[in-house]
């Protein structure tokens, strides 16, 4: 017999469902919990950056979502030729 300790935790129905929908193949849910509770929540992100990084961070993704328009108008123009 292992060592391990259980304990009994009671969830809602929909407490259950979500970490349910969270759990992967192959994870049991207390793996699953675990792997949860040791994800970094992105209030653990602030003050990384400094205005001026976080600035050249938002004109980058703009711009690479500009890119994306252009290629998608692009290949939906080629579609409708």
């Amino acid at each position: 017999m292992s060592d391990t300790e259980y304990r009994n935790v009671r969830l809602t129905e929909v407490a259950y469902q979500r970490l349910k929908s969270r759990k992967q193949a192959g994870e049991s849910f207390s793996d699953t919990i675990e792997r949860i509770a040791s994800e970094r929540s992105l209030l653990d992100l602030a003050g990384i950056l400094s205005d001026e990084e976080a600035a050249e961070m938002r004109e980058a993704i703009r711009e690479s979502e500009e890119r994306s328009r252009d290629r998608l108008d692009k290949l939906t123009e080629e579609m409708d030729s």
